[in-house]
């Protein structure tokens, strides 16, 4: 009976978290669309474009107030179903808006149904990362034939589901893209949100297996993740690490609007560039999973920064023609560098987060994750106002890009600085406790 009891938690769980990580993995279909109604459709300019962009991810600078509320305002004696599903509704209602809306829809009103999305995202992420980690600190059962719901296994389980999400999502937003409106992609995506929250409603809490755990107040948990905060470690190595992203001036929407329009870069290639860069994803977890585990979190990261610039350096090359005269088609160029460059700025988080959970004090992973999910949101944020300044001062628009090539410059050298001053991230605990020992 009680193996039963926990296999049934274990479905629940993984039914839970399966179709909401994919769900956020599958976001990339309908922001594709996005970006192409911006500039099709509403005819925004490279900068214009790249602030959109930047500015409807503010709410996810928020997640640590979500997380607090999740943590401490129960709905109905649950605490995280609720969060999920709000979450799902306010996604499918903005979709679902924009979708029936006319195609004359001004800038402002868009991008306040953009916002109201990635609130309800961000709402629903941090309830669904708030079960991981509370069934990741439950002990392995101690039945014989049950599995156990350990953090290694459960993290893999939802990173596969992600990064499933966003292949299928990006095949798919590729190849729709060039057959259908825009509007019909929101309104796909508007109902798989709407049955989400269906589902999600239908599943009671108890049934996730959760440890029971009173509610500490908001005040309480709001200090134990400043007293955390607190800590010279986690506070230095935080702020590089957000630092590590801002000072990188983003020039994405001058970029795509070099491929599309200098180039003519057709979309279904752009599609299956991302495609690309979605499994580079899930194969770099793998690939640390089974072999970099052991190697300092701080060299890892150092590593990517560094192949990071190294890749700028390449697009520089790439815009001058090198590539083109070598006899490389710009369509391969985009599918395999540009797909893999844009996947490589999250590559840094699976190593930074397993330090990060060295780090925390016991109680406090939920809130402190949170809190770097939201700094480093913050940073993408200014990244890409960053380089809207920069686009501004080399002069590239949406038809002239002769000085893109010198931003690709000064973006590269502002991604090594960084590595000057990674003495900030502090050694791996489990490592330095075992040079104590010997």
């Amino acid at each position: 009976m009680v193996s039963s009891s926990l296999d049934s938690d274990e479905k629940q769980v993984k039914k839970v978290l399966g179709l909401g990580y994919w769900v956020q993995g599958f976001r990339c279909f309908p922001w594709l669309a996005v970006i192409f109604f911006l500039k099709d459709g509403l005819s925004v300019d490279p900068s214009t474009l790249q602030i959109l962009q930047n500015s409807a991810n503010l709410p996810m600078v928020g997640k640590p107030f979500y997380g607090l509320l999740s943590d401490s305002i129960y709905i109905f004696g649950q605490h995280r179903i609720p969060y999920i599903a709000l979450g799902a509704f306010l996604q499918a209602l903005s979709w679902l808006v924009i979708a029936n809306s006319p195609s004359t829809i001004s800038i402002f009103t868009i991008s306040i149904y953009l916002l109201l999305s990635n609130l309800g995202a961000a709402i629903a992420e941090v309830a669904n990362d708030a079960i991981v980690a509370e069934k990741s600190k439950q002990p392995p059962s101690s039945t014989k034939n049950s599995q156990p719901s350990s953090s290694g296994n459960l993290q893999s389980f939802v990173w596969i589901a992600s990064s499933v999400g966003g292949v299928l999502g990006n095949l798919l937003g590729g190849i729709f893209i060039s057959r259908f409106a825009p509007q019909s992609m929101f309104l796909v995506f508007g109902l798989l949100l709407a049955l989400q929250f269906f589902i999600t409603i239908s599943v009671s809490e108890n049934s996730l297996g959760l440890p029971k755990s009173p509610s500490v107040g908001i005040k309480k948990q709001l200090s134990e993740l400043l007293l955390a905060l607190r800590k010279p470690e986690i506070a230095y190595s935080i702020s590089w690490f957000a630092a590590s992203y801002a000072i990188i001036p983003a020039l994405t929407g001058t970029m795509f609007f070099y491929q599309t329009e200098h180039l003519q870069i057709n979309s279904s290639v752009l599609g299956i560039s991302k495609v690309f860069g979605q499994a580079t994803m899930l194969l770099w977890g793998i690939i640390y999973n089974q072999y970099l585990k052991s190697v300092p979190s701080r060299k890892i990261i150092s590593t990517i920064q560094a192949m990071m610039a190294l890749l700028m350096v390449s697009d520089f090359f790439f815009v001058k023609g090198l590539y083109r005269e070598i006899g490389v088609p710009d369509s391969v160029y985009v599918v395999i560098f540009s797909g893999f460059l844009e996947v490589l700025f999250f590559f840094k988080i699976l190593p930074f987060s397993v330090l990060i959970a060295q780090l925390c004090p016991q109680g406090c992973e939920g809130s402190i994750m949170a809190f770097l999910m939201s700094a480093i949101a913050f940073a993408f944020i200014v990244s890409g106002y960053f380089g809207v300044a920069l686009a501004s001062y080399i002069k590239v628009t949406g038809t002239d890009f002769s000085g893109l090539g010198l931003g690709l410059l000064i973006q590269a050298a502002c991604t090594i600085l960084p590595i000057f001053w990674s003495s900030c991230i502090p050694e791996d605990v489990v490592k330095s406790k075992a040079k104590k020992k010997d």
